[in-house]
């Protein structure tokens, strides 16, 4: 039963507010087709966080919810961006599929997701170290920290990866 009254609120503030949320999307974004996109997407997140905010909250919850929308929108089309213009300099023949263009840019936007969840020098160390292939030590006097911290940094972002990996298997 109390599902069918959040779904009822739910249906309420979409009523009262998705308008006001789409057009506020158009403005920031000067796009109506991304703007319907995210204030979607917008009410999909506040369904499945089953958190109602507060009536007088209402708006600046929907701005919130958007704005983190906004930028992880933003952050996609950059990566995809790079990944095309990476791409861009293959010889035809060896450029991948369009599906495999998709499953690569979802992965590389999901790696984003958890190297931007880390520390700035745990993010840093661990990129220093598996793609510039940096010794800790190297890592440490370029972080100017020492290099037990490298390893507790590296260990974080290693731990972080497992768990998103084996999130996604469960």
């Amino acid at each position: 039963m109390a599902d069918f009254a959040f779904h009822r609120q739910i249906e309420a503030l979409y009523t009262e507010h998705h308008g006001w949320l789409r057009g506020w999307l158009r403005k920031k974004l000067g796009n109506a087709f991304d703007a319907a996109d995210l204030a979607h997407d917008t009410y999909l997140r506040l369904l499945s966080s089953g958190h109602m905010p507060q009536q007088d909250e209402s708006r600046r919850h929907l701005s919130q919810i958007a704005n983190g929308l906004i930028i992880d929108l933003y952050r996609r089309r950059q990566i995809e961006a790079a990944y095309l213009e990476a791409l861009a300099l293959l010889p035809e023949q060896q450029a991948p599929s369009e599906e495999a263009r998709a499953l690569v840019i979802e992965a590389l936007v999901e790696i984003d997701a958890i190297l931007h969840g880390l520390a700035p020098k745990a993010r840093m160390a661990l990129l220093m170290c598996r793609l510039d292939g940096l010794s800790y030590r190297e890592i440490a006097e370029r972080l100017e920290v020492s290099v037990s911290s490298v390893e507790k940094y590296i260990a974080t972002g290693l731990i972080a990866c497992h768990r998103a990996l084996h999130a996604q298997n469960a």
